[in-house]
């Protein structure tokens, strides 16, 4: 055996920092996260008829309060979550997605119901939005039409669950270049309802059209 010592690598200061956030974060993540999981104050965005389930909940038979989430809001200012609770409109979708950047991070959606979450009994209609997922990030995803107040808060406890596993060292609203921290693009309402991130793509499908119109006229 070679009594040859082996020379220390120097650690970049980077790496050295991201150990000690690390350790740092495994003893603060249970104390961070139990103080967000019980103090979450929903954006009650209630839009059909899931509206008047999720008013159900938050009345005193279901005791939304024993998981501190009894404050909902009427700002977007003073949110953490958004539900989506019943028929997206492709009128209302704009509204939804400008209240969604109005919130600050953290920040979650939960979609409740069918309607909102693929557009229920209303999908592929001509005024009807075939889930909010297409313009927003979903956190929780309720079945149901209406869902009872049983299911959403099972969706909500599903959403506590979700904020438990999150770490403060890995989350993306407390890094340097902040995927999240970009304004969703309001989508716009013209002769059909387009997200603006595919204007390019919608401008080459209607060039080719048009260029084969041409050669069939």
């Amino acid at each position: 055996m070679s009594n040859t010592a082996v020379p220390e690598i120097a650690i970049p200061a980077e790496v050295e920092n991201n150990v000690f956030i690390t350790n740092i974060a495994k003893l603060l993540d249970p104390i961070y996260n139990w103080s967000r999981r019980n103090s979450i104050w929903p954006l009650g965005f209630g839009l059909a008829c899931c509206a008047i389930e999720m008013i159900c909940t938050a009345s005193s038979r279901y005791d939304l309060a024993r998981f501190g989430m009894e404050v909902f809001r009427g700002s977007p200012r003073q949110a953490d979550v958004m539900i989506v609770s019943g028929t997206v409109t492709k009128k209302m979708i704009p509204i939804i997605v400008r209240l969604y950047n109005q919130i600050t991070e953290p920040r979650y959606v939960v979609s409740m119901g069918a309607c909102a979450s693929g557009g229920g009994p209303f999908k592929e209609g001509y005024n009807v939005v075939d889930g909010v997922d297409k313009f927003i990030p979903v956190d929780v995803y309720i079945p149901g039409c209406p869902p009872t107040p049983q299911a959403l808060l099972n969706g909500l406890i599903a959403l506590q669950e979700k904020i438990d596993q999150q770490s403060i060292a890995t989350v993306p609203w407390y890094r340097k270049n902040d995927p999240t921290a970009e304004m969703v693009p309001v989508p716009r309402l013209g002769p059909d309802l387009y997200d603006v991130r595919q204007i390019d793509l919608i401008k080459r499908e209607a060039a080719k059209a048009q260029a084969e119109a041409k050669v069939t006229a």
